[in-house]
């Protein structure tokens, strides 16, 4: 029976991800090999708070159990920036000024203050997701989501540094969303062991995509993941 339960966890977290950002970003393909900011910075993409909106907690998003506040380790407001840490994951990242940020046992979770932009991010156990690598999984979660949802346009790509990056467009908007939504899956897979990685997801407006992408390159130059 506990192994039956967590073959359904698996499957279920499998989807959990995507299916957040869609209630919570449709993009060009990508042409490069690598994502590249475009010149924007977390200016572009913050309010000048000095970093008090990280201390504030939202009731209208819901959590995990033993849902907590992120720790704010640095404010940069030159740069537009808070170093966040979600410790229940090891892993510490730049986010705009402006955003809030919590997590629970599994999953880090931030957004803008609008609620238009929509970050999680998760540890991934590739064999528990039944799967063998990163490739594995962003081919396999590709597939799946296009058959639960076929108005989903689904497409991913292998970057240059082995991350794989997965667009979906024309998802549906959710509960207090005016437009459709596009999502970013970013599959990083640990260094020396095909069987662990990190799934970041980033949600935006449709209309937003091209600057989702661009932020989805600022997230990923500022990461700092404890393997």
């Amino acid at each position: 029976m506990i192994c039956e339960q967590r073959q359904k966890e698996s499957g279920r977290r499998l989807f959990l991800a995507a299916s957040l950002a869609v209630c919570l970003v449709a993009a060009p393909a990508v042409a490069e090999d690598k994502l590249d900011p475009g010149g924007l910075t977390f200016r572009d993409f913050s309010s000048n708070d000095n970093g008090a909106s990280y201390s504030r907690g939202d009731p209208m998003i819901a959590g995990g159990p033993n849902q907590v506040s992120s720790k704010v380790v640095a404010v940069e407001g030159d740069k537009g920036l808070a170093r966040v840490q979600f410790s229940s994951i090891r892993v510490e990242l730049a986010l705009p000024l402006g955003w809030q940020a919590t997590e629970d046992w599994e999953r880090g979770v931030a957004y803008s203050n609008d609620k238009r932009y929509r970050l999680i991010v998760w540890r991934v156990d590739f064999p528990f997701e039944g799967v063998k690598d990163a490739e594995h999984y962003a081919a396999t979660k590709t597939g799946s989501i296009q058959a639960r949802r076929p108005s989903i346009q689904a497409q991913a790509r292998k970057l240059g540094d082995g991350t794989f990056l997965i667009v979906y467009e024309n998802a549906p908007k959710g509960q207090g969303d005016s437009e459709q939504r596009t999502v970013f899956d970013l599959v990083m897979q640990r260094p020396g062991n095909p069987k662990e990685g990190i799934l970041m997801t980033l949600g935006v407006p449709a209309s937003d995509a091209v600057r989702g992408m661009k932020l989805v390159a600022l997230l990923k130059q500022n990461m700092r993941i404890n393997w």
